[in-house]
Parts: C-alpha cells; sequence; structure tokens
C-alpha cells in the first residue's frame, strides 16, 4: 500500500512528516483508524533512568499525534520489565537497577509525559500505566503453562535484534531472551483491560511488538497492529539523544531548557526540515518551505525549532527565556544569568586554580589535553576575552559574582563560588 491512498488523516500525517519506519498491516491498520477514531495506542518506556532524552521524543510526538487526531494513547511505564531489561540491539546486559532507584525514576518520567499529553480530556484523556501492576504477580509456572507454549524459539531467534547479538557471540542470558515474553504479555493485558489495539515504538522493538500481535491473534483471535518508527540520526550519522557524548535529556533538572534549546539551535542547516516536521507541529509545508532556506536565513529556521520544541517540552515561559539568553549572549555578548550555572567551592580557589583545571571541572572539556588543545586553537573565552595561555590563573577575587566560561560560538557557562 502506498502512502499516497492512505485514507485516514493520522497515518497521511505520519508519513508526510516521515514517522513512519514499519507497520505489521498498514492497509488495515489505514481501515481501522478511519472506520473508527476513538483507537488505542500505547508506547512502553522503561524507567531505567529519571528523564528520557531526545531519542524517545519520535515516539511521544506520536502518541501526541495520536491523540490530536481522536485515538486515546497509553503510556505505559515499565516498572516490572525494567527490572529484567530490553535486550535489543544492545551488545550487552542493562546494569539491574534496585527496586527504589526504579520507583524514583518513574515518578520522575511521569512528570514528562503531560508536558505532551492530555490526561484530563473527558473525551479522549491520556492514560497512564506501570506494568509493575500485573507482571509481579504472575506465578512463574503458571506463567509458562499459560502462555510459554504460545511462543515460538525459532521464531524469537529469527528476529534481527536477537539475531545480531547472537551472530556478534555476544552473551544473550535467560533473562534478557524472557524480556520479549514479558511485552508480549503487556500487549496482551492492555488488549484485554483497555481494548489496545495498537502498539507503537522505535524499529529495534519490531520482534517484541509482533510477538505481542501473535499471542493477542492466539489467545483470544483478535486483530492488532504494531507500528515503528525509524531510527533518527543527524546528518553526519549521529545517533539523536546525545550531543558531545551527552545525553540530551528532557528533565530540566538534568539539562537546562537554555542547554535544551541550543541543542536544537545548533541543529545543521541539512536537518532543519527534517526536524521541524518531527518534532514541531507547524505545518508540513511550512517545514520544507524554512527547511529550504539558505546563507543567514537558515538561523531563522533553526531559532524557530528551537523555541518550538523547547516550548513543548518546558513551557512557554522557558522556550521565550532560553530564546532572550541566547540573544544576549551572541548578539550582545552579556554574561546573562540564565546560562547554565556550576557552582564550585571555595577550597578549589585555594589559593588559586588554573584555568585549564577551571575547564575540567565546569564539564566544558573532559581533559587537559582537550582544554590546551582548545587554548591554543583560541577556542576558549573568559569573559568573552580569548584565553592566550594555559598557564592562566584565577584566585578569588578574578571571581566577583561569577566568571564566564566559553568554548567555541556555541557552549557557554558562568562558573560561581558556592
Amino acid at each position: 500500500m502506498q502512502p499516497q491512498n492512505i485514507k485516514s488523516h493520522f497515518l497521511s500525517t505520519l508519513f508526510s512528516r516521515g514517522f513512519i519506519h514499519d507497520c505489521t498491516d498498514l492497509e488495515g491498520l489505514d481501515r481501522a483508524l478511519k472506520d473508527n477514531k476513538r483507537l488505542t495506542a500505547y508506547v512502553g518506556y522503561d524507567a531505567t533512568a529519571e528523564s528520557l532524552h531526545v531519542g524517545h521524543l519520535v515516539n511521544i510526538m506520536m502518541l501526541r499525534w495520536f491523540q490530536k487526531f481522536g485515538g486515546i494513547p497509553i503510556t505505559l511505564i515499565g516498572g516490572g520489565t525494567t527490572r529484567v531489561g530490553d535486550p535489543s540491539f544492545r551488545s550487552e546486559e542493562r546494569p539491574l537497577l534496585d527496586l527504589d532507584e526504579i520507583k524514583k525514576n518513574i515518578l520522575s518520567l511521569k512528570t514528562i509525559f503531560k508536558n505532551y499529553l492530555n490526561y484530563d480530556n473527558e473525551n479522549n484523556k491520556a492514560i497512564m500505566l506501570d506494568n509493575s501492576e500485573w507482571l509481579p504477580k504472575l506465578n512463574y509456572l503458571d506463567f509458562l503453562r499459560d502462555y510459554g507454549k504460545f511462543f515460538s524459539i525459532n521464531r524469537m531467534l529469527s528476529f534481527e535484534s536477537v539475531k545480531v547479538r547472537l551472530e556478534r557471540e555476544q552473551s544473550l542470558s535467560f533473562l534478557e531472551f524472557n524480556y520479549m515474553l514479558l511485552q508480549s504479555y503487556d500487549f496482551f493485558i492492555l488488549n484485554k483491560k483497555y481494548n489496545c489495539t495498537i502498539q507503537f515504538g522505535g524499529s529495534d522493538q519490531w520482534g517484541n511488538i509482533v510477538s505481542g500481535i501473535e499471542l493477542i491473534r492466539k489467545l483470544k483471535n483478535k486483530k492488532s497492529f504494531g507500528l515503528t518508527t525509524p531510527l533518527i540520526t543527524t546528518s553526519d550519522g549521529k545517533k539523536m539523544g546525545k550531543s558531545q557524548g551527552k545525553a540530551v535529556w528532557l528533565k530540566s533538572e538534568l539539562l537546562s531548557p537554555y542547554e535544551f534549546w541550543q541543542f536544537w539551535r545548533n541543529t545543521s542547516d541539512s536537518d532543519v526540515e527534517k526536524f521541524l516536521l518531527l518534532y514541531t507541529e507547524i505545518p508540513s509545508a511550512d517545514c520544507k518551505k524554512y527547511g529550504s532556506l539558505k546563507g543567514s536565513k537558515i538561523n531563522d529556521a533553526k531559532i524557530l525549532l528551537a523555541n518550538k520544541v523547547t516550548e513543548l517540552c518546558h513551557g512557554k515561559e522557558a522556550s521565550e527565556l532560553a530564546s532572550k539568553t541566547a540573544t544576549n549572549v551572541f548578539r550582545y555578548g552579556e554574561a546573562d544569568e540564565n546560562l547554565p550555572t556550576k557552582l564550585i567551592s571555595k577550597k578549589d580557589l585555594e589559593p588559586d586554580i588554573g584555568i585549564v583545571q577551571l575547564y575540567i571541572i565546569s564539564g566544558l572539556v573532559k581533559s587537559g589535553k582537550e582544554a590546551k588543545r582548545l587554548i591554543k586553537e583560541n577556542g576558549a573565552r573568559l569573559n568573552d576575552e580569548i584565553v592566550k595561555s594555559p598557564d592562566l590563573r584565577l584566585n578569588p577575587k578574578n571571581f566577583n559574582n561569577f566568571v564566564k566560561l566559553s568554548l567555541g560560538k556555541k557552549n557557554h557557562l558562568l562558573v560561581k563560588i558556592k
């Protein structure tokens, strides 16, 4: 089935904006969406950290579009499956978290989804669930007898996520191998209790999604669907989710709204159109128009992208403040106090501190070697003045209220004494 033959508004929107990688039955899903807009779909998120990052945004945005077109989205937090760890396309087993850490992460994750989905809308309000409500209650022998018989080891070994791990002779524990069964059971429970007929996920989840669909068919003789998104990479081939080796978190406690805004402002010219289509709700035609801008005009599109994505994630006020801070820093060279701030102890300045060490403590560089290279290349600035020598030393009197460290044109940080 070709995208131009799609009848449902939801799927045609996803196709036009670049969301769709694969579907278990595109024609059937299109027909189901066209005949009944009030379908239910879910995405699962394990609680492996206290925040999601921008690599998760595509599926969150897909749930948002689904709700806008009348569907009921379910955000399923994996309080149970986090205790096992998803092995999909990983080279090694995930570190196992204790229950207290998982619970802490769950509470933190719940606040993120509320920025994108409406959990109060009476007509099709989003539903937030946690699979620890049912998975820990399973009796192992009963589970094997009642559900294990429906899973074929041959079939499970054929899925790419498992096959790649085995071909590379990378260990796959029995604990991890059970993850596919648990995710399939999640889909079955959501189908049974909430009439959820669609699972969204990244392309790495294909095997898990298909297994869930087959379990529902075998147990309930009902039709369900899987829809996957592509792996989103930047134009230079890097996987979305990290910037300079650091995760681009969606929680302001881990990454300030300004740093988040700056990540999107630093988008390369060739990625502007794609990111506008995926991460904003700007009409497709306008996204293409902005993405085709050339020269300095493309910077206006990047600012628009940063403003809109930050507004969705952190709110309009935080987005406007981040944009204003960037203007103050880049256009006027001001040391705006809304910049990310690193607090250091007075002990770090006794009797003084070298500029190289200060850059390391700030987190702008990882090593003294990197700091010295940047200073040599005139890429390091202190209070907007080029640092000319790696031997420069600072004492408490040099700080006043703070000092501003800059790395190139895009990375700025205030350092204050506690």
